[in-house]
């Protein structure tokens, strides 16, 4: 089994925030795949379905971002996912709006939800996609701009990135992860 992940906040008032393009990305898949994520275990909003051999499973973790890794793990547990099957999708301040960086492993980089998932694995090792949403500008603080909405400007290369990494999921399936990371890194 393959688990993919999209990080964000359950709400309403977070739903088009820069924090929430993991969940995007699982939405995208989810209509892509025709998963619907009408099933609930371990405070996570999830689907499940066979692609080929591959038995898939597409997760919105529901305990705020912070807290991702209490969701996240006992999944796992569950249904006796190693590291290495599961993929994260969150955002990263350190890249520029719109572009992917794919790894298998690191620190978390000050993201407290990558943060929560190493303390509850016990390691930094699993694949991950990370999509740029920049720096805040103009002395914003950076709770409030991840919390923020994407401007006009920035719209079209998330969507972008959104269905990129959707692509890189899709391919995932596949393909090692080290040949996904090869093929979408910088894009």
């Amino acid at each position: 089994m393959k688990i993919i992940v999209g990080l964000g906040n359950p709400g309403k008032q977070y739903e088009a925030t820069r924090h929430n393009i993991g969940f995007h990305v699982i939405d995208e898949l989810a209509n892509r795949l025709n998963i619907p994520l009408s099933q609930s275990k371990f405070n996570g909003m999830y689907g499940i379905t066979h692609i080929g051999a591959e038995k898939v499973m597409l997760l919105k973790p529901l305990t705020y971002m912070n807290l991702s890794g209490e969701c996240i793990v006992p999944m796992m547990d569950y249904y006796d996912v190693e590291n290495d099957e599961i993929v994260v999708i969150y955002d990263d301040l350190d890249l520029q709006v719109g572009k992917l960086r794919l790894r298998q492993k690191g620190s978390a980089g000050g993201h407290n939800g990558i943060k929560s998932i190493i303390q509850h694995l016990g390691t930094q090792e699993f694949n991950r996609i990370r999509i740029g949403i920049d720096r805040p500008k103009n002395g914003m603080k950076v709770p409030d701009y991840v919390l923020s909405r994407f401007t006009e400007d920035e719209k079209a290369d998330m969507v972008n990135a959104v269905k990129k990494s959707a692509d890189a999921c899709d391919a995932w399936l596949t393909k090692s992860f080290l040949e996904v990371m090869n093929i979408y890194n910088g894009a």
